[in-house]
């Protein structure tokens, strides 16, 4: 096993005899083995060992038995100690803390020491369980990938040597280990898996956890070759925009895995795949204005559009002096310049061209609320902001983040859509405040 091992490390440059690092040990066979391997290499490594006292005697026997490996292997050791009690504040199981409280740790040692990696002896029937276990919990095709070789500091030099492999390596030198006796125990999915379901599996499938691992390898390929095509498609339909993101709806209701392309998408905002299914629900019957929610994320289903921004957005009154030269309103910023002559009239509804003599200083700017009014441009009546809002068609999702410019009491500017006929230029105007949208 050793040289196969010479060969894999060599063969994805995993380890590197100029380089120094922390073996994560616990006592059991597969770190022991890993160790063991390290210290007959000639490799430079420290150990770092978590007592979780967990098993009482037995978890104080694995820390004794560590750190006369250190001693025999003569490498330096850090230890530190938990419990239970700890655990109970984190609100996960005590597995998943235990295991957030033990990497954590070996980034701050790693961090601290300047070690060039942290190795882990996870083996190759930790890898089909993983990978197991995240088919259980309903994966995407990531779920698949398993563990990684190396990501980060992290390094798993044993994925590809079974556990008959290490066995016969620790066995065939006389070397010996430590026995977890919670790991014979079905309390966790992974030792019921490990206990139970792959040893049946391997029973009737003698070589079916090596055809899973080949299936599972090409798998991986496929979602490599997915994920090249999904970039491309995002790049292309996908466009940002005030700090929005559009997509048309044309452009994914009838594509070949719409679901994936949407939900990988998504995902990185709070949406899961069902809520996926229920976006395209709403798409293929039709229902614009349908509206989505993710924690702070909202996705609305518009006329054409997949719009996806902040849900809401906190917003502190702003004022405005007459001095200001740039306005900064959250995804948009506006040049304000004043004109004095021989200026025309801005025709485009995003900005905003106003009399400065009939403005009252210093201006200043607010989400608009429930009640607001004003006189749109050309208008001769007072109209609600929110029928206004409708008439423009404006998303819902961006209704919540208008903004208005209030002059007094008074609304002179709805951001982005309608200025107020009140402050509008005529041909008696002499000098015009100009609120000019600067394109990034």
């Amino acid at each position: 096993m050793k040289d196969l091992f010479k060969i894999h490390i060599r063969s994805k440059n995993l380890l590197d005899l100029e380089k120094s690092y922390l073996l994560a040990i616990s006592g059991g066979i597969d770190s022991v083995c890993l160790g063991h391997m390290l210290h007959e290499l000639g490799f430079r490594f420290s150990l770092g060992h978590v007592n979780f006292q967990l098993r009482g005697k037995e978890s104080d026997g694995d820390e004794t038995f560590v750190r006369n490996l250190a001693a025999q292997w003569e490498v330096p050791i850090y230890v530190t100690k938990t419990n239970r009690e700890i655990f109970k504040t984190t609100g996960k199981s005590t597995q998943m803390a235990a295991r957030d409280f033990r990497y954590g740790w070996f980034e701050e040692l790693t961090n601290e020491n300047g070690f060039d990696g942290v190795l882990v002896a996870h083996q190759f029937e930790d890898q089909i369980e993983t990978i197991f276990l995240n088919l259980l919990r309903g994966t995407g095709i990531e779920g698949i990938y398993g563990m990684a070789d190396k990501r980060g500091i992290i390094v798993r030099p044993l994925l590809p040597f079974s556990r008959t492999q290490i066995r016969e390596y620790m066995e065939g030198n006389g070397f010996s280990w430590r026995n977890d006796s919670s790991n014979e125990t079905n309390d966790y999915k992974r030792n019921l898996l490990r206990n139970r379901v792959l040893p049946t599996l391997s029973e009737d499938f003698p070589d079916g956890l090596q055809v899973l691992d080949m299936s599972f390898k090409r798998l991986k390929d496929t979602g490599k070759a997915f994920f090249e095509l999904y970039g491309l498609w995002r790049e292309q339909y996908v466009r940002l925009e005030d700090g929005y993101q559009y997509l048309e709806i044309s452009s994914i209701k009838n594509l070949s895995g719409r679901q994936s392309m949407l939900y990988y998408w998504l995902r990185d905002f709070g949406f899961s795949y069902f809520d996926v299914e229920d976006v395209f629900q709403s798409v293929d019957i039709g229902e614009p204005g349908k509206t989505f929610y993710a924690g702070e994320y909202m996705l609305n289903l518009d006329r054409e559009f997949l719009i996806l921004g902040k849900n809401d957005f906190e917003w502190e009154p702003l004022a405005v002096s007459t001095y200001d030269i740039e306005l900064n309103l959250r995804s948009q910023k506006f040049e304000i310049l004043r004109l004095w002559k021989d200026f025309e009239i801005e025709r485009s509804s995003e900005n905003a061209m106003l009399d400065f003599a009939k403005l009252k200083f210093p201006l200043s700017v607010r989400k608009w609320e429930q009640g607001d009014r004003m006189v749109p441009l050309g208008m001769d009546k007072e109209k609600k902001i929110s029928d206004l809002l409708v008439d423009l068609k404006v998303p819902i999702i961006k209704k919540k983040q208008v903004l208005v410019l209030l002059s007094g009491d008074k609304i002179a500017w709805l951001v982005g859509y309608r200025i107020s006929d009140h402050f509008k230029c005529t041909p008696s105007t002499k000098q015009v405040l100009y609120f000019k949208k600067v394109i990034s």
